[in-house]
């Protein structure tokens, strides 16, 4: 099955945490709200403690199901001994997008002060599935959807965006 550029992109969210659960995780109801509203697809939900064994089979699987255009993981990018995502999901990438984390960063820094240079938020692409690794604050969950990925996972927006990636050419 190959997949289709279309607007509505079927979006997965992974929360990674030790003390938080889907019942409990305030970020991961956000971004599934938000997806909605953007009039995305949620795909799957999940949640794993911060192992990168748990965190790579999930993100694996859903690298590998072409029903899934993005997966957004939130948790486990900071610098507490536990905090593991960067070094569980970066060496999936086919290709890092670097730029992200920069403008993250760069937007957080508003917010934060220079408290944002321990963030370690990341993005990739793996098999025509975009990867965006957000803190687990909803704070930095909603700076990351509302000041980027809405309009990066918007066709229509111009110059470009990343939804002609979600595609196999």
């Amino acid at each position: 099955m190959t997949k289709q550029r279309n607007q509505n992109l079927r979006i997965a969210i992974l929360t990674i945490s030790d003390t938080r659960h889907l019942a409990t995780d305030e970020s991961g109801r956000y971004l599934k709200k938000a997806i909605s509203t953007a009039k995305h697809v949620l795909a799957d939900r999940n949640w794993v403690k911060d192992d990168i064994y748990q965190m790579r089979s999930v993100v694996s699987k859903w690298i590998a199901d072409q029903k899934i255009d993005v997966i957004i993981t939130t948790g486990g990018t900071g610098f507490a001994k536990r905090d593991i995502t960067p070094e569980a999901l970066s060496p999936l990438f086919d290709k890092s997008i670097d730029g992200f984390g920069e403008l993250f960063r760069k937007l957080t820094y508003n917010e934060i002060a220079t408290s944002t240079i321990q963030s370690r938020c990341l993005a990739g692409i793996s098999n025509n599935t975009l990867i965006f690794c957000l803190p687990g604050s909803t704070n930095a969950c909603k700076t990351a959807w509302e000041q980027i990925l809405l309009f990066q996972l918007d066709v229509n927006n111009k110059p470009c965006n990343f939804v002609k990636h979600t595609v196999n050419t």
